[in-house]
């Protein structure tokens, strides 16, 4: 039986790349978005790939909407908790809701999405976990205090929770992208990325939403099992962790 995928932030940009991969790779997976109807209404009916529509940082819509892709395709064998936004300013003029935004829905979610499938993983003795983290959780980044805080969250819960796991089966791992050529980055202007962004990145080029989700297939595979609770950096040796 294929094993079943389910990928938070997963109709749109790197989580589209994943959940794309994931279906090539024999999985059954089930993508989950919150905010964009359209896009993700588009993306199933190019791809044939279930989408749920719930939001991340509620952890009573989390539960809902996992009871429903177990009900649908089986049981969550892999989770990718990839859900994530931004609500960029410099701390002293940060909004509180700016700050409980981001950190709810990045960092909050996985633990209410991991809660409920983590479980079902054990009584079964095998799951994958993996969290898209990012390079500004492992460097910092300015105005983005919120956002980095959030990040680097996902890296100690990722380190946390493999230990947990690790006699039954299940590994928890996390990916740092670094800038990938998404929606958001390309939106940059062109002197931008060429002066600002391009210059830090050694292999000289902005990386692709394909080389993360393939990152995910190998870390989700049944083989993987010997890697757990570790920090795969894919940014082009822009930073060395």
């Amino acid at each position: 039986m294929p094993r079943v995928a389910l990928v938070t932030g997963g109709t749109r940009g790197i989580g589209a790349a994943i959940s794309k991969t994931l279906k090539t790779a024999g999985y059954k997976v089930a993508a989950a978005y919150h905010g964009n109807d359209e896009a993700a209404q588009k993306f199933k009916a190019e791809t044939g790939i279930a989408v749920y529509k719930w939001d991340v940082s509620s952890f009573e819509a989390c539960a809902a909407g996992v009871k429903q892709v177990e009900a649908d395709l089986g049981p969550v064998d892999v989770l990718v908790n990839n859900a994530g936004i931004t609500r960029d300013a410099q701390l002293h003029r940060m909004k509180p809701e700016q700050w409980t935004a981001v950190i709810n829905t990045n960092l909050g979610s996985l633990f209410n999405m991991s809660r409920n499938v983590i479980e079902g993983m054990r009584a079964r003795k095998f799951g994958r976990i993996i969290n898209i983290s990012s390079i500004n959780g492992q460097k910092g980044q300015f105005g983005q205090t919120n956002y980095s805080a959030s990040k680097a969250g996902e890296i100690g819960f990722t380190k946390a929770l493999a230990q947990e796991g690790a006699r039954l089966g299940i590994t928890v791992n996390a990916v740092c992208p670094g800038y990938i050529a998404t929606e958001m980055v390309k939106a940059m202007s062109q002197e931008v990325l060429e002066t600002k962004v391009l210059p830090q990145i050694p292999i000289g080029r902005l990386g692709e939403p394909e080389e993360i989700a393939r990152c995910v297939v190998f870390l989700a595979a049944d083989d993987a099992g010997l890697i757990t609770g570790s920090t795969l950096t894919a940014n082009g040796g822009q930073y060395i962790a």
